[in-house]
């Protein structure tokens, strides 16, 4: 891992001196792990989601295509932005899906419990993406680490090497920013 560790990050730090080979370098190193986190992504949604995995992974590259200014330090700043990048894609298609169900295209559900059940996911990943934009604004550092670790499946360490702060203080962050938006997502 060490070496594949060291060859994303140099190859990463070449795409973003403009060499363009080195894309297409990094994508089979990288996709397993997108795909991995893209999967987890998924498990939380509801079922009969429309969204897929590699699909998933798919849009977020491609917004990860159209980010020249990162300077990118690691594989795990990279898994980090991918995240990011899910994140923005799934809260995008929850919002989409949201205008859909309010009349701006009408499903058939013989279940009204699934109905129900949908609709409530998928307004909490919204509200989630709220409360978190929230406390972004409150504490921006706090907010990354959540985004690291809650969407990018990062660990404690990787995320601490990210963000560039200590271990205990990013225990102290995870925590403090659960705390704060159990509270916000319960209004």
């Amino acid at each position: 891992m060490a070496a594949d560790s060291h060859e994303i990050t140099r190859l990463l730090r070449v795409w973003r001196g403009g060499d363009q080979a080195a894309l297409d370098q990094l994508l089979p190193l990288v996709y397993d792990q997108l795909r991995r986190l893209a999967s987890r992504y998924l498990r939380g949604e509801r079922p009969g989601h429309t969204l897929q995995s590699s699909a998933l992974v798919n849009e977020a590259f491609l917004l990860l295509v159209g980010q020249n200014e990162i300077d990118w330090q690691s594989r795990a700043h990279f898994l980090g932005v991918a995240a990011l990048a899910m994140r923005r894609v799934l809260v995008d298609y929850a919002r989409s899906r949201n205008y859909e169900k309010r009349g701006g295209k009408l499903e058939h559900l013989e279940i009204e419990a699934a109905a129900t059940i949908l609709i409530e996911r998928e307004a909490e990943i919204v509200a989630l993406d709220d409360a978190l934009q929230d406390l972004e604004k409150f504490d921006a550092r706090k907010c990354r680490v959540v985004e690291l670790r809650y969407f990018g499946g990062l660990t404690v360490e990787e995320t601490a090497e990210v963000v560039g702060i200590s271990v205990p203080t990013v225990m102290r962050d995870w925590n403090m920013a659960k705390a704060w938006l159990r509270k916000e997502m319960s209004k």
